[in-house]
């Protein structure tokens, strides 16, 4: 996926203006910046959401990409495991990932049963049982203490293998846990 000199207003306010990046295999990149900067919309832009009012957005053919949205959005009358089973790509082990999201104990709970950092470790799991690619992971660790956010960061890191990540956050060092190589300030 390649954005291209992208640039969107809401209104007469420009929010970004010719944002440019590349996802290509093996690479992570951060977008960070300050509330109201664009990082959502320029995720929503990706994901053909909303259109650009001028530049390009390349998408390969078959693309798929996996998404944690900055809302955990999941489905409230579904378990934390049947949400993941939903979107879990053939062959997916949906139990799995859940456990490696330290969510062993609460897969058959409701979303209202479980924790902010529960909710959004089941968000999680989730994009990963859809394995697309792009990753792309807006605030993902949200609601996280700083142990865990290690602890998941490894095992995004592990489940993408050399899949790339486009993560958007206010925080450098969450850059730093999913291994980012480049970092765009917006």
């Amino acid at each position: 996926m390649e954005v291209k000199h992208v640039s969107f207003s809401y209104g007469e306010k420009r929010i970004l203006d010719g944002v440019s990046l590349s996802l290509t295999k093996g690479r992570r990149v951060a977008v960070m910046g300050e509330s109201g900067r664009g990082k959502t919309t320029l995720l929503k832009l990706m994901l053909g959401l909303i259109e650009p009012d001028s530049g390009e957005i390349a998408r390969d053919n078959g693309e798929r990409p996996s998404v944690v949205f900055q809302e955990d959005r999941l489905l409230p009358w579904f378990t934390a495991r049947r949400n993941v089973e939903i979107v879990a790509a053939p062959g997916c082990a949906s139990e799995e990932i859940l456990r490696d999201m330290e969510l062993a104990d609460a897969m058959d709970k409701l979303p209202k049963e479980l924790s902010g950092g529960m909710q959004r470790r089941a968000a999680i799991a989730r994009a990963l049982a859809f394995g697309g690619s792009p990753l792309l992971l807006d605030e993902p660790f949200k609601g996280l203490d700083p142990e865990m956010r290690e602890r998941i960061a490894e095992r995004i890191l592990s489940y993408a293998g050399e899949g790339p990540i486009l993560l958007i956050t206010h925080d450098e060092r969450e850059a730093e846990l999913l291994k980012c190589d480049e970092i765009i300030r917006l």
